[in-house]
């Protein structure tokens, strides 16, 4: 059984580690004990580090050859698995499988994967359970955020009142980056202590702001209700929409680029992105085909050109259709 959360900060401390590791679930969550699992590897002699991106074209057998391979330089070894997906396929799994049957001596196999629901378990995920630990890290639902807030301030030395913490809440949406940061943010502000309302609500930003980056990241989301929500704020707010087209049109080339690449993950390297924009892009273009994706950076062009005056039309409505048709490709009608 998956480990909780409970347990698996008791794994964390051994004075050992498994050999394997698969953390899964909700991206901030599975990076931060990512990173804490590595610290304590490199506490406990794991000198070297060997990074497997799982990409289109991985070829599974570089697994065993890494598991197999022998440093002159460390006695103690991670091999750093990337599946994104979670899904490692036919090959995969028996890749993974046979790791665990029979694990080097002094090779630890760390598997992370943002993407994950009870359908992804399998054969392959009994097996490294057995083996090692699982553990699943689960967003906190709506009635446990503020406890998860409570835990984050209190890990950066801080606590909230009651009112506090619900402020925080309300203002981050259900964003745990947003969250974490503004908690990060926080520790440097105000210090070591106790944060009422009053004090949260001038330290703490409004990350339920309209932006034009909150925008593009709820449409490439599937959240077409809150990027038509944060469109009408921004035509509220008075922002330019000429302004907001042009990092819309660039999204959309961004989107392009990644739909073409041969290898996503190379690509998406190239492009720089971080962890949780490439997982955001890598969903939008399993939504849609690339031909899907042209049509929206057309009806941008179109938008940007009535916007700046030199085509006819009403260029918000057309930015809410564009923006409806990102979020939910079956409403592309919308652009006809």
């Amino acid at each position: 059984m998956p480990l909780n959360h409970a347990q698996w900060q008791k794994a964390l401390a051994a004075d050992s580690l498994r050999p394997v590791y698969l953390l899964a679930g909700e991206e901030l969550l599975v990076l931060e004990a990512a990173d804490a699992l590595r610290a304590q590897a490199r506490k406990l002699g794991y000198s070297e580090r060997q990074v497997l991106d799982v990409g289109a074209h991985f070829d599974w057998d570089e697994l065993a050859r890494s598991a197999a391979g022998m440093s002159l330089f460390a006695t103690r070894r991670l091999l750093d698995l990337r599946l994104p997906t979670g899904r490692p396929g036919v090959e995969g799994a028996k890749a993974i499988v046979e790791f665990c049957a029979n694990p080097p001596p002094d090779v630890t196999l760390l598997i992370t994967a943002v993407e994950w629901s009870s359908k992804h378990e399998g054969a392959w995920t009994k097996q490294v359970d057995a083996a090692g630990c699982l553990v699943v890290f689960n967003a906190p639902r709506p009635n446990e955020w503020e406890a998860w807030i409570g835990a984050r301030l209190a890990s950066r030395g801080l606590a909230a009142t009651h009112d506090a913490a619900a402020l925080l809440a309300e203002r981050v949406e259900g964003n745990l980056l947003a969250a974490a940061q503004e908690i990060d943010k926080l520790a440097v502000l105000h210090g070591q202590g106790k944060v009422d309302a009053a004090e949260m609500e001038n330290l703490v930003a409004d990350s339920a702001r309209y932006d034009a980056f909150k925008l593009t990241d709820a449409a490439l989301g599937g959240d077409g209700a809150r990027a038509l929500r944060i469109l009408d704020g921004l035509r509220a707010e008075g922002d330019e929409l000429i302004a907001l087209m042009g990092w819309l049109v660039n999204q959309l080339q961004l989107a392009l680029r990644l739909a073409n690449a041969q290898d996503f993950a190379a690509q998406a390297r190239a492009e720089r992105l971080w962890p949780a924009r490439e997982q955001l892009f890598r969903k939008a273009l399993r939504r849609a085909p690339r031909e899907h994706w042209m049509q929206c950076l057309a009806r941008a062009a179109k938008i940007d050109r009535i916007a700046k005056g030199r085509e006819s039309g009403d260029a918000w409505l057309e930015a809410q259709r564009l923006i409806a048709a990102m979020a939910e490709p079956r409403a592309a009608q919308a652009l006809v």
